[in-house]
């Protein structure tokens, strides 16, 4: 079975503060809110992440516990 990406573009802001966007790959059939409702899995993984509105940190990839996520919005 071939591997497909399937990337969604989203902007989350930490209980610290920070700002992050990026983007996070979805399953096939998966929505983005599965990721924050799904049980089990603690992190969310972002990548190609810019920092509050794009301050560095381009290409980055970063492991995020959802227990720190505030909000997130995804982009159109």
């Amino acid at each position: 079975m071939e591997y497909q990406s399937n990337p969604k573009g989203i902007t989350i802001r930490t209980i610290e503060g920070q700002g992050l966007s990026g983007k996070i790959n979805l399953e096939l059939h998966e929505r983005l809110s599965d990721i924050f409702t799904t049980e089990g899995k603690p992190f969310i993984i972002l990548y190609d992440v810019t920092f509050d509105g794009g301050k560095g940190g381009l290409g980055k990839v970063l492991f995020v516990n959802k227990r720190h996520i505030i909000w997130a919005e995804p982009e159109e």
